[in-house]
This record gives C-alpha cells, structure tokens and sequence, in this order.
C-alpha cells in the first residue's frame, strides 16, 4: 500500500541532517512518497522503518545515472506514463556513436562536433547526452581512447566481453560507463563484468518474456543497475515494447521491469527514419537514445522537442523578473515592457538584437504567464509594473522616463501614467515582429 509524506517522515530519524541531500527529513519524505528517490539516500534508517518502508517507497523505474569527468547522463525515476498527469523527471540523453573501425582522426573530429555542440533556447542550455563506441572490426580500446583524447561526456560501450575489458582499461577512475548488452547467450560474463567495474549494464531482449527472464537472472547475480534495450527497431514494435514496459512497471509495479530504456534509432537505415525514431524514443520512455547521424538542424530540433516534453506542464518556463540589456544599451536607449514568461521575453530579446538595436528591457514578474493571459488572469497590471519599475531602479539607468507596454494590454497605458505619474508610457505593437519597425519609427 502507497504510504502518505507524512506517513514516512515519522518512520525517519527527523534529525533533518541533510546526508540524504535534502534539506530536511520531511522534504526526504515527500520525495519517497512520489517514489522519486530511494530509501538508500539515508545512511540513517532503523532497520525496523527500512523494512516496512523499502518496498512502499522504491521508485518504479530504479534511477540510475551514466558519469564521466563531472558530466552524467541519468535514467529512470519516472512515476507517470503521461506528462500532463505530472510531469517527466528524467530527460533521455541523445549518444552519437562512432565505430571502432574509422581512423582515429575521423573519430576525433565527429567527437569534437558532439562535444562542443551548445544551443540556447528560452533561456536553457542545451547540449548531446554523450558518446557511444560500437565494435565494428577495429581496435575498440584504440577507439576509446581517441574518443576521450577530446571529449569528457558520458560513454556507452558497445562490444563483445573481451573488447568490453579493454576499454574500460581506457576509462579513468570513478567513470561508470553503459556496457552494451548482456543476452540470452552471454549474461553471465556481463554480469561479472558489471559487477565487477560497478558499470551500468544493457540486456537486449526480442519480447517481453525473455526481457523479464534477463532481468531477474541479472539481479540474482547482483546487478542493480540495468538499462533494457528491446531489440526491436521499427516504429510500431519499438514504441510496443516501450510502452508495455513502462506500463507494466508503473501501473503494475512489476519490478523485472522497472529500469531505464535504450534505443538504437542509428540502426535504421535512413538519417530521416532514425530522426523520426528518435523523437518517437524521446517522447516515449527512452533514457538513452544511440544515433549516427550529427546535423545541427536536426539535432536541435530533437533536442528542442526533449526540452519541451520534459518541462512542468504545470508550470511555465519562466526568466527571472529584473532589467535585461540588449546591445550595450546607453541611458537614452528606450524601455520595453514584457512578461518573465521564456517564450514571450526571448521573442522580443531576439527581434532587438537581430536588427542590432539597442534597449532595455523590463521584465515583469507575472508568474510566468504570456502578456495576454497574465493580464486576463490579473497579473499583469499597471500596479505591478510600476512596483517592478521602482523595485529594479530602472530610472537610474535612463536618462528619459518612458516606458513601451505590449500593444495588447495598450488599456493599461492610462493607469500606468497614474502610478507612475513622472513617466511617459507609449503602446507598442502587438507583434515582436512588428517591434524594430516600431523602434525605428516611432522612438527616434
């Protein structure tokens, strides 16, 4: 039976000494309620609260994380199997993989491109998960070696046991690689091998059955940290074995079945078909995602849709409220009036800078909240922008005192004038894209 926060807090030693990496017992508590973390984060448990407690507060799908040199990629924790029942915790790192027979050179530069591949978009940094080296005739320990000559992103290993071993000779101390894939014929060689590096292991399976056989013989053997990574490759099979599995971890609590998913869309044969399996992987339950194929275009768009799928659906993406400067603005450069909500301020950021204008730009705390709405649902009103106005001292830095509101809340002009009776307020337009023509008009 699902135990309440409440319930677990007073199983806990309530010494609120933060070993757990929470602040308090009880903030610990509410996240072993939601099954978000496990009950190993606190080294203080009685035995008596660990044994009723272990079952009723274990996440579904076991968390688990891929680390190299300070960067990780992590997996699991997921609780719903629809973001708009809660939201998605665990965002899938996307691996671009190299082959162990390409020259070294060739493998240095594709893993260069990887590993400084940055893009802003609404305010979050986005970037590849890491690299995956796949077997292929070559010398595999060479391979990584070139691998990590430029790149210090997470690795996923993918080779038989005895090319296995000699990479992970490569690695330095205190990685923890994916090793790709224990099977049907050789799960007891990577399970000592797992085991033995405290690595994290893939078992491929064909169907379900098989997956559950793997999985329980692995845990038999002591493997904690596992990924499946169904064989399947097309989109109506892989998106079948994908769902099942993480219905049935969640909804059934089957814990043969409750780890992290991989998939393998660079096994396609099209860069347009693995592109499309990718987006299908990200939106449905995989943690690690192998590709082939580097392209900025495309990357970013897979990468843009991850970061989209894996917000609070409940809460907006959000800039911090204060003064933004846009080109090296100087005190006569103009004021514009915006929302803290990403989306809203960064179009109107990105036309200014575009057209290379300079101006500053207020943005006022409506809860994250579009111009439309935030004044629809009462937060964003000429009080509020004139608190904002004082509390962010904009008058010390401009010469003028004049503000530009959004056009669409033009009915505020009025009543900001009344609060903020030293200033002149001028309506823009409704548009971000109508604004540099505004700015070139109408504030000359």
């Amino acid at each position: 039976m699902a135990l309440s926060g409440i319930q677990i807090y007073k199983m806990l030693p309530r010494t609120n000494c933060k070993d757990c990496n929470f602040p308090t017992c009880l903030a610990f508590a509410m996240k072993l309620a939601a099954k978000q973390v496990e009950l190993s984060a606190c080294p203080h448990v009685s035995d008596e609260a660990k044994s009723k407690l272990s079952a009723a507060s274990r996440p579904p799908v076991r968390p688990l994380a891929v680390k190299s040199n300070g960067h990780q990629v992590q997996g699991g924790n997921e609780t719903v199997l629809f973001r708009h029942e809660k939201k998605f915790f665990t965002s899938p790192g996307l691996f671009v993989r190299v082959y162990d027979s390409e020259p070294a050179d060739v493998i240095k530069a594709r893993v260069a491109q990887v590993d400084t591949y940055t893009v802003e978009y609404v305010g979050m940094e986005l970037a590849m998960g890491g690299i995956a080296v796949q077997a292929h005739g070559g010398d595999f320990a060479a391979a990584v070696r070139a691998v990590r000559a430029v790149s210090k992103l997470p690795l996923i290993l993918m080779a038989d046991v005895d090319d296995l071993k000699a990479g992970l000779a490569e690695l330095n101390e205190g990685e923890v690689p994916l090793l790709y894939s224990a099977t049907v014929k050789n799960w007891r060689e990577m399970a000592a091998l797992a085991t033995e590096h405290e690595v994290v292991l893939a078992i491929t399976a064909h169907n379900i059955d098989t997956m559950v056989a793997l999985t329980t013989r692995l845990m038999d053997e002591g493997v904690k940290d596992m990924v499946m990574a169904p064989s399947q490759r097309d989109l109506r099979q892989s998106l079948h074995a994908n769902t099942t599995s993480r219905r049935l971890a969640l909804k059934k609590n089957y814990r043969a079945l409750g780890f992290p998913l991989l998939s393998i869309p660079g096994d396609l044969p099209a860069p347009e078909h693995e592109t499309i399996a990718a987006a299908q992987a990200i939106a449905k339950y995989s943690s690690f995602i192998i590709i082939d194929h580097f392209s900025p275009e495309t990357i970013y768009a897979l990468l843009v849709l991850r970061a989209n799928i894996y917000t609070d659906p409940q809460k907006p993406i959000q800039v911090t409220p204060g003064v933004y400067e846009i080109n090296n603005p100087s005190p006569t450069d103009p004021v514009l009036v915006t929302t803290n909500f990403s989306i809203t301020y960064f179009a109107v950021a990105n036309e200014v800078e575009g057209a290379g204008l300079s101006a500053w730009i207020l943005v006022a705390d409506a809860e994250g909240m579009s111009v439309l709405t935030a004044w629809a649902a009462g937060k964003f009103d000429a009080e509020r922008i004139a608190k904002d106005v004082k509390r962010f001292a904009v008058a010390d830095k401009v010469s003028h005192h004049r503000l530009v509101l959004p056009g669409h809340v033009a009915v505020l002009s009025g009543e900001l004038e009344e609060e903020l009776p030293d200033w002149e307020v001028k309506v823009g337009p409704r548009e971000a894209v109508d604004l540099v023509a505004f700015m070139k008009q109408a504030l000359v």
